[in-house]
This record gives structure tokens, C-alpha cells and sequence, in this order.
């Protein structure tokens, strides 16, 4: 395994945690919990008004499975993505990008790119 090289190292290293309080929200970030409270709220009544608009409607079987295995394949989607992301954090696939140099100089700049591949 390769020795990780630290790609920013004049970042300040993270402190210990101290007794002090944490700074509290500003204007700004109660104005877009607000929003998106609201945006909630009127979605929840949305949803009501479709639900409960027309009484009497039946749902066949066919609509009930075909529910289910929506939200099924939704929730293996999710899961399935978020997999991805453990993986590919744990892997290394997340790590910023390196700039490797060719030793000789000499060489042709974009030789070791697969674009330039073939081309002459």
C-alpha cells in the first residue's frame, strides 16, 4: 500500500474540542428552515387533499403491487448507492487527484493519456 501524501499541508489541523458553545444560526439559516418548513407543510397538504379528494376509489392488486415493489426498488437504489459510497470512501477512490510527472522531460507531453492513444 502506498504511503499517503498529505495534498494540503499547510491546512491547520483540526483542534481539540473545546467548552465553548457553538455559534448559533444567523438571520439566514432560520430563514431557510422556515422555507423549507413551509415547503413541508404544504406538501403534507398536497398529499392530504390527493388522498382523501376522492372517496371511494378502489385500489386493485395489481396497484398495490405495483406499489410495493416501487417503493422495494426505490429503498435497494438507496441502499445500493450508499454501499457505493462506503466502498469508495474506504477504498481510496475519494482521495483528491494527484498531478504525476514524467521523470524524463523530454517526452512528449499526453503520450501516457489513453485519448492520445493511436494517434501519431
Amino acid at each position: 500500500m502506498k504511503p499517503r501524501i498529505d495534498p494540503h499541508p499547510a491546512a491547520p489541523k483540526a483542534s481539540a474540542p473545546t467548552d465553548e458553545p457553538a455559534a448559533r444560526p444567523g438571520a439566514g439559516s432560520w430563514s431557510i428552515i422556515t422555507v423549507l418548513l413551509l415547503l413541508l407543510v404544504a406538501t403534507d397538504f398536497v398529499a392530504y387533499l390527493g388522498w382523501t379528494l376522492e372517496d371511494g376509489i378502489k385500489v386493485s392488486t395489481a396497484g398495490y403491487v405495483a406499489m410495493a415493489a416501487g417503493v422495494l426498488f426505490s429503498l435497494v437504489v438507496g441502499c445500493g448507492l450508499m454501499a457505493l459510497i462506503f466502498y469508495s470512501s474506504r477504498r481510496g477512490y475519494d482521495e483528491p487527484p494527484v498531478l504525476i510527472t514524467p521523470e524524463n522531460r523530454s517526452e512528449r507531453p499526453g503520450q501516457y493519456g489513453r485519448a492520445t492513444k493511436g494517434l501519431k
